[in-house]
């Protein structure tokens, strides 16, 4: 198989099991004695959010959230819009947020706006990626796995045009090329 079906590693199995590792332990400690209501934002964080949640030392309650803005692209259409909502009132609760990737801020910014206006308790934010070169709008990330480089990342449950999330590492599409 060519390149391009198989992306050079950017970031390894290794380095990502081992920050997950390193920020569920961060979030066990900062919500001790705590249940937590997780919020996964499909579809690009499912892989990441499986493999913290399991390592996670708290009860929690698992939720889905579908947003989209990139439409099959590799840029932001600028619009975001629900595709699927939580089941829950997470009023009063700690309420983790778990996304792919941080880059323009307009996804998570409309997120966090939203439900913050639900009443939670706490609310947080994780994030596997950080691309600070695309930020538009301010947004405050609690526990931050890798911050990268303006290049468009697969793999690890992040795609490109429904492609490449079974990748166990992170690539870069069309890396060299």
């Amino acid at each position: 198989m060519s390149d391009f079906y198989n992306p050079e590693v950017f970031i390894s199995e290794e380095e990502i099991a081992m920050r997950v590792a390193a920020l569920a332990h961060e979030i066990t400690r900062d919500f001790p004695n705590s249940e937590l209501v997780v919020i996964c934002v499909l579809k690009g964080a499912f892989v990441f959010c499986s493999d913290l949640i399991k390592q996670i030392q708290l009860p929690l309650q698992l939720e889905f959230i579908s947003l989209s803005s990139y439409h099959d692209s590799t840029q932001s259409s600028g619009h975001v819009k629900i595709d699927l909502d939580i089941n829950v009132s997470i009023e009063g609760k700690h309420v983790l947020i778990v996304e792919d990737i941080v880059d323009t801020g307009l996804t998570i910014n409309f997120l966090m706006n939203l439900l913050k206006s639900r009443n939670p308790k706490t609310l947080k934010l994780a994030s596997l990626l950080y691309k600070p070169a695309k930020q538009i709008h301010d947004v405050k990330i609690d526990y931050l796995a890798f911050e990268v480089e303006d290049k468009f990342v697969i793999g690890y449950g992040l795609d490109y045009a429904g492609r490449y999330r079974e990748l166990p590492y992170i690539g870069i599409l069309n890396a060299g090329h």
